[in-house]
């Protein structure tokens, strides 16, 4: 089975955490605190391995989790960092947050890596809270939560060239009698459920990959026929060929055809109408097939040129394979791997959206206050509750964030509730 689309999540590692402990050596009474830091978590990272074509392996499996970093150790000690949690995936995998839609990585090129989440750092140990006022701090930092979300894979496929055409034109038959490709034929449409890649050699030694992409048909812009599941393969593709049935055996005019499928991919994207195209005439092998390639020529001033074919009987090919191979050479080979939009980084790796904002206050129905946000989150979930010091920290954290002044902002008073994630406090004056 061909999949080219799913949706995953993933979890960075946490940050192991730092703990308290103090020096109790013989001669050293007054040793202080040797609480160690926590290890880093383990990032979530995706590689490219040119081995895979497919995205079926994360039809099984959903849930990519990395590991956390270990405790501190008491004698200072720091905790093991965890190991990244790599993941291959196959060249031509593009990864958006599967919330906002922004693009986060697009891999191409084999061993190509991308962190998809970054993992939490350690939490600090003891050590790192002495000053002159207090040298025996109870305090230590959890480790900090590794990031976690929910990504889109698209695998758009690489190949130089892709066919296009009405279902049942003889792109099928034409991949497979210029490559080893072995791809299902048979006189009926939508017989190609599946993009087919073939490698293609000429006479002269030059190579280049063709894509036989499923059939086009009106409105597969917008979901009609199968078509619409691929359109996003031709993106990738530096050569469109256009593959038009001559014979009109099904009743259907050629230069309609071709009309109908170029309104199709400009539909899908405008930026497709710039790719070059060339256009094959197949089936000439049939009676009425030269009367309507005069005609389907009369549409065109001469400038665009047109190859008469017949993959059936092999006639015309090695004319359409030069042109081709010539065409290919006047287009750089990345010229249209990096289209997209939200592409920002000449790397094609990108960073995650940042939420400027560090708390939101809402109220829940029956009056409690509801403080949400990545940066309060983040602090309540690496202080540890069950030492006063890290709470009586925990509280200056959130009055220097202003969470107190805007919670009176709002209306609340002594002895009222306010919850963060699953806990609840009394706000007291």
């Amino acid at each position: 089975m061909f999949v080219d689309q799913v949706q995953v999540f993933v979890k960075a590692g946490d940050g192991g955490n730092g703990i308290v402990a103090f020096r109790r050596e013989k001669y050293e009474p007054m040793g202080g605190p040797a609480g160690g830091d926590g290890g880093r978590g383990g990032d979530v990272i995706f590689e490219v391995d040119e081995g895979l074509n497919t995205l079926m392996d994360f039809r099984y499996q959903k849930h990519f989790k990395a590991t956390r970093g270990e405790n501190g150790m008491n004698k200072s000690m720091h905790g093991k960092n965890a190991a990244p949690l790599v993941v291959p995936v196959p060249p031509g995998t593009t990864v958006k947050n599967a919330d906002t839609g922004k693009v986060i990585a697009d891999l191409i090129e084999h061993k190509q890596r991308a962190v998809i989440a970054k993992a939490g750092r350690g939490g600090r140990g003891n050590i790192h809270f002495s000053n002159a006022r207090n040298r025996a701090p109870e305090i230590a930092e959890n480790g900090e939560p590794g990031e976690e979300l929910y990504v889109q894979l698209e695998l758009k496929v690489l190949a130089d060239v892709g066919l296009v055409g009405f279902p049942s034109v003889g792109k099928s038959t034409l991949l497979s009698v210029v490559s080893a490709a072995k791809p299902k034929i048979a006189d009926y449409h939508f017989t190609t459920l599946n993009p087919n890649l073939g490698m293609v050699r000429t006479e002269d030694d030059r190579s280049f990959v063709i894509a036989d992409l499923p059939g086009l048909i009106e409105g597969a812009h917008e979901g009609v026929g199968l078509g619409h599941q691929f359109l996003r393969h031709i993106e990738r593709t530096r050569l469109i060929v256009h593959v038009v049935d001559m014979s009109a055996t099904e009743g259907r005019d050629p230069y309609e055809d071709y009309q109908t499928i170029n309104q199709e991919l400009e539909q899908y994207d405008e930026r497709l109408m710039e790719r070059t195209q060339l256009i094959v005439a197949n089936k000439m092998d049939m009676p009425g097939a030269e009367e309507q390639l005069e005609q389907f020529k009369e549409h065109f001033d001469g400038s665009q040129k047109i190859f008469p074919i017949s993959a059936l009987t092999k006639s015309g090919l090695s004319n359409l394979l030069y042109s081709i191979a010539d065409t290919l050479e006047k287009i750089p080979k990345n010229a249209f791997e990096t289209q997209e939009e939200d592409l920002q980084d000449e790397r094609v790796i990108y960073r995650h959206e940042k939420d400027d904002e560090s708390f939101r206050i809402t109220r829940d129905p029956d009056g409690a206050y509801v403080l949400t946000g990545p940066q309060i989150e983040r602090l309540f979930k690496m202080t540890d509750f069950n030492r006063d010091e890290s709470v009586r920290r925990f509280a200056r954290q959130m009055r220097h964030l202003g969470i107190d002044e805007a919670l009176r902002k709002r209306g609340a008073e002594d002895g009222d509730i306010v919850r963060l994630l699953d806990f609840e406090f009394e706000f007291v004056e």
